[in-house]
């Protein structure tokens, strides 16, 4: 079965309390832009991420979230100077931390910090059409450019929310020479 692949760039998920604390009482995330996934967006507002090594100016996507996360590729890892794990959104038990700074003011986090695993959303027909399960792990091949690469360790996140499209990190996606958006074909 083919995918969508996209590159997801470093961005942050803000809970409303922090939002606040970073932009000011009262204020909304302002919808820049619709991402693949419905009522998902990428937003005017962006914070800047300190770590203990340097910062980073990075989007919020919206809406907002119960927890605040900050989602980087191993590269940011190092430019920060954090030690980001692997793992998916909202998993977030033993993870470094870091501050956001805004133009209100600031939230140290005591963790939040990741680089995403690789992952396929898909909705329930679509998951079926793919013989796939939730959390099951699969490989997707790429071949655009001259180099072809096949992403093992690819987590399946089914939910009636999602639609399908794959989302790797800038790293991942600069690995296999991929301009943004690409197919791929899912190998089981």
């Amino acid at each position: 079965m083919k995918v969508m692949v996209e590159t997801s760039a470093h961005h942050v998920h803000v809970s409303a309390q922090d939002l606040e604390t970073l932009f000011g009482k009262g204020t909304a995330l302002t919808n820049k832009k619709d991402l693949s996934q419905p009522g998902q967006f990428a937003c005017a507002e962006k914070v800047e991420v300190v770590g203990p090594k340097g910062s980073m100016s990075m989007s919020i996507l919206g809406p907002t979230r119960p927890e605040t996360q900050v989602e980087i590729s191993l590269t940011d890892a190092r430019k920060l100077g954090v030690t980001a794990p692997i793992r998916e959104s909202g998993d977030l038990e033993g993870t470094p931390g870091c501050v956001l700074k805004g133009p209100a003011g600031e939230v140290e986090l005591t963790k939040g910090v990741i680089a995403a695993k690789r992952h396929i959303h898909f909705n329930p027909d679509e998951a079926k059409e793919a013989g796939v399960t939730d959390k099951q792990i699969v490989s997707v091949k790429v071949d655009y450019n001259g180099r072809a690469l096949t992403f093992g360790d690819v987590v399946c996140r089914v939910s009636p929310k999602y639609a399908l499209a794959m989302h790797v990190d800038t790293d991942e996606a600069n690995a296999a020479a991929l301009p943004g958006t690409v197919d791929g074909e899912i190998v089981l």
